[in-house]
């Protein structure tokens, strides 16, 4: 298996609960597909760095998980024929970066304490 992590930005217009909504359909489908979730942050709204679909704005979300390779593609589909989602970034990750993925989380657990 290997490590994989997205990154997805949904729409500003939608309410929490519709935020909530998208973001558990892509974590079903990756567990569908027998990916493990290893972690999930959301990020909340945050202006983006140029205007997309006339948008300021979009609620970030990523998710680190493991799972095939095959995933990815049925992942990236979904993202694409979902109205709601306006960019995404899927990159596969080594082990250096693994490592600081797992630094990152510890450093935001602690943060948040």
């Amino acid at each position: 298996m290997n490590n994989y992590e997205t990154v997805f930005i949904l729409t500003p217009v939608l309410s929490d609960a519709q935020v909530e909504e998208a973001v558990k359909k892509f974590e079903d489908l990756m567990t569908s597909h027998n990916c493990e979730i290893v972690a999930k942050e959301n990020w909340g709204l945050k202006k983006l760095a140029y205007p997309i679909q006339l948008k300021k704005n979009g609620f970030y979300t990523l998710i680190e998980f493991k799972g095939e390779g095959t995933v990815v593609a049925d992942l990236e589909l979904a993202f694409k024929r979902d109205e709601r989602i306006i960019r995404f970034l899927t990159t596969k990750l080594d082990k250096h970066a693994i490592d600081y993925a797992v630094t990152r989380r510890t450093k935001v657990k602690t943060a948040r304490a």
